[in-house]
């Protein structure tokens, strides 16, 4: 019996615990120096005068302001909103397709013999990621900034700033999921004399559709979100509005905002659930 019991104690020990317990002490010893530096002090919010502040911040969004003429300008905003997203989000995509078309590597014909890209592709290659790149380091609200005072206060500046960060996001993740899939099929077809665009709709495209749906519905999730940040410096919809309210301390108008986009988060994500199963 006592033998039973030391080999079902010796196949329930980890074998690797003293590893993952040195990881995790060399992560906590690097981790306290970053919490060190950004002044992190959640126990700070416990104190008095903190928790009463905070209640009183919070009390003051209830209850959800349901007037008929807010809930009409609700709705009417809410519905911007949901255009300024859907607009950035296709104008990113026109913009996003040839330019993931051009930084995949499994669609290179030149790199079917040799396994290695020829000079001028891979030189292509790299100045479309470096754009890629530029395009997603630059934050949609200084994008916004600078649209605001070309076109003008309204929902034109939000559209356009989210186009284009959202624009190379899509790029980058469009081109490493394509990449991560099997090429097999892919470079079938472009041996056979297919064309780029054959072998991107007939090869790489059906194994990740689910994938790319999946990821280009939440990023429309997050240009909705964003929108409410980029309302705050006059691109328009809910976030404009959440701006105006929360200057005259009207906290059961923004709790009612705040209530229409956890709405609209749910439906994205329900929606993204829809079109995996379609896919799949």
């Amino acid at each position: 019996m006592p033998l039973n019991r030391a080999a079902s104690d010796a196949a329930r020990r980890d074998p690797a615990w003293l590893g993952r317990l040195g990881l995790a002490a060399a992560g906590l010893a690097l981790l306290w120096p970053l919490l060190v530096a950004t002044e992190f002090k959640p126990w700070a919010l416990l104190e008095p005068d903190s928790l009463r502040v905070m209640g009183r911040f919070v009390g003051a969004f209830f209850p959800p302001a349901l007037g008929g003429d807010f809930l009409l300008m609700l709705a009417r905003e809410t519905w911007r909103t949901v255009a300024i997203a859907t607009a950035g989000i296709a104008l990113a995509l026109l913009l996003a397709v040839p330019l993931t078309l051009a930084a995949t590597r499994a669609l290179s014909v030149s790199a079917l013999a040799a396994g290695r890209m020829a000079p001028l592709p891979y030189a292509l290659r790299q100045a479309v990621r470096g754009l890629l790149i530029v395009l997603r380091s630059m934050p949609e609200l200084v994008w916004a900034l600078v649209f605001v005072r070309v076109v003008g206060l309204g929902p034109a500046a939000g559209v356009l700033a989210i186009a284009l960060t959202y624009g190379g996001m899509l790029g980058k993740v469009y081109a490493e999921i394509l990449e991560s899939g099997d090429a097999h099929v892919t470079r079938t077809l472009l041996r056979n004399g297919a064309g780029r665009l054959q072998a991107f709709a007939y090869g790489l495209l059906p194994q990740n559709a689910a994938e790319l749906t999946s990821y280009t519905v939440y990023r429309w999730e997050c240009a909705i979100r964003s929108s409410v940040v980029l309302g705050f410096v006059g691109a328009g919809g809910l976030g404009q509005q959440m701006d105006s309210s929360m200057k005259m301390f009207a906290g059961g108008e923004v709790s009612a905002m705040l209530l229409v986009f956890v709405a609209l988060v749910a439906l994205a994500d329900r929606l993204s659930a829809a079109l995996r199963r379609a896919l799949a």
